[in-house]
């Protein structure tokens, strides 16, 4: 079926085109998933946070860290537990992982600046709302520019010291020189916060509202201030189950920045103070989204307003001898995603698998906004609802030209091609979810093996990746 142009589709949106547009997919032309426009759009408030792993969240199952906000957001809404991204291109994957939200596409398909698609808060802001960015924008300014009415302490960079960070005002003209950024002397996670409290507070327009607020923490350098910096005493964290001094071979990306933060061989002292600071990042930026939730709630829009919480990309902090995210394994492609609002069942938790370009197609389907052929991702509507109970029974993922992953229900298969060196890894992950004993060369998992290679070069197919593993 062809798909329509970014301009058309554009066009066709603003002047109020029907959900069964020309570009719509098969799935809403045969009435699965058809974009309904509710009486009332709900607001938006999409919170994204940088490197967060998809265990850190107290509410399910982590007891080691404090998550107060987190955990809210998951009682009184639905946890995804199985949400994965898509790898990345570079060492960098929150560009890739972005790029992938942005245009609801797969990773060989989604530009990192979105160029020539349709972009989610473009899509948004063209079918009636005020969209509004605050925060890490790691795709352009271009992209931003289409993307937002207004927005305020932007930071366009991939990382910077956490107190004090470059940023921007919105300019209507599109155009953010360097000569216009400015140094914010206040840690990030308040900053960002304090921007998004301040336009929740004196937004009054009657039109639906769309607020993406994306913090910085937890990624390094993780210097979160008083009293979190002190909250979590290393020696009290216990180690992962699948800490390892090193890798146990060349992964292709053992030397990259992430891995240089710590010293070779990894030390258990030195992986409990990352683990540390990490953990203390993340309870800051948590206390700052409460901030975010309560301007929610005491602006009377907390009950029309659609919460969209994740994160960019996991993190390893001492799993598998490895600190970064240039990884495939659980740790590094598995995310945190929570949903709050109308239409999302309180106190859920749905165990299918999603991927981070699932979200644009089940925002724009719960809102009643249509979407253009060009979007890849499937719309979990229909999970919420109870009609299905997943969109997918397997996900791939890729780094680089270096590693590939593919996982069904139980089993989860890893190729690595580094410097003509080829190794191959399978996990068991319901008896083995740590990923510790490799079960590639045991013949009584033949038939697993075969299978997940199989589908692994099926997905590789699909995805346009010539990647030879």
């Amino acid at each position: 079926m062809p798909s329509l142009s970014r301009r058309a589709f554009l066009g066709a949106l603003g002047a109020g085109a029907a959900a069964a547009i020309p570009g719509c997919t098969r799935a809403q032309e045969a009435g699965e998933g058809r974009a309904a426009t509710p009486a009332r759009r709900p607001n938006v408030l999409f919170v994204i946070t940088d490197d967060q792993r998809y265990d850190t969240i107290h509410a399910l199952g982590n007891d080691a860290i404090r998550t107060p906000a987190m955990d809210s957001l998951v009682t009184s809404g639905t946890a995804f537990t199985n949400p994965y991204i898509q790898g990345g291109t570079g060492g960098a994957i929150c560009v890739s992982s972005r790029a992938m939200i942005l245009t609801g596409r797969t990773l060989w398909r989604a530009p990192n600046d979105g160029k020539g698609l349709p972009l989610w808060p473009e899509v948004m802001k063209e079918a009636g709302y005020t969209t509004y960015g605050v925060g890490k924008w790691h795709n352009g300014p271009a992209a931003y520019a289409r993307c937002f009415t207004g927005g305020g302490a932007i930071f366009f960079g991939g990382m910077s010291n956490q107190a004090k960070v470059p940023v921007h005002d919105f300019s209507p003209t599109g155009k953010y020189p360097k000569a216009s950024e400015r140094i914010e002397n206040k840690f990030s996670s308040e900053l960002f916060s304090d921007t998004a409290i301040r336009f929740l507070r004196e937004y009054k327009d009657a039109k639906p509202l769309f607020l993406w607020l994306a913090y910085t923490a937890p990624h390094d350098p993780r210097t979160a201030p008083p009293p979190y910096d002190s909250m979590y005493p290393p020696q009290s964290l216990p180690l992962p189950k699948n800490f390892m001094p090193e890798h146990p071979f060349d992964n292709g990306e053992l030397k990259v920045r992430d891995e240089m933060l710590a010293p070779f061989p990894r030390t258990p002292g030195a992986v409990r103070k990352h683990l540390a600071d990490y953990y203390a990042c993340i309870s800051y930026v948590d206390s700052q989204i409460g901030r975010v939730l309560a301007a929610l709630q005491e602006a009377g829009r907390a009950g029309d307003t659609l919460v969209v919480f994740t994160g960019d990309n996991g993190l390893a902090v001492g799993q598998h001898g490895l600190l970064g995210k240039q990884s495939v394994y659980e740790h590094s492609v598995r995310v945190p995603l929570v949903m709050r609002g109308p239409g999302v069942p309180a106190g859920a938790q749905q165990n299918g698998f999603v991927c981070n370009y699932d979200i644009f197609p089940t925002v724009c389907e719960m809102a009643g906004v249509p979407i253009s052929g060009t979007v890849e991702g499937r719309s979990l509507a229909p999970v919420l609802a109870g009609r299905a109970k997943a969109v997918r029974d397997s996900v791939f993922a890729a780094y680089r030209n270096l590693q590939r992953m593919v996982r069904d229900e139980r089993y989860k298969l890893i190729k690595y091609s580094v410097k003509g060196e080829k190794h191959t890894q399978l996990f068991d992950l319901c008896d083995d979810p740590w990923e510790t004993k490799n079960l590639a060369d045991d013949p009584a998992y033949a038939k697993p093996l075969a299978a997940l290679e199989t589908l692994m070069k099926r997905c590789l197919k699909e995805a346009g990746d010539k990647a030879v593993m």
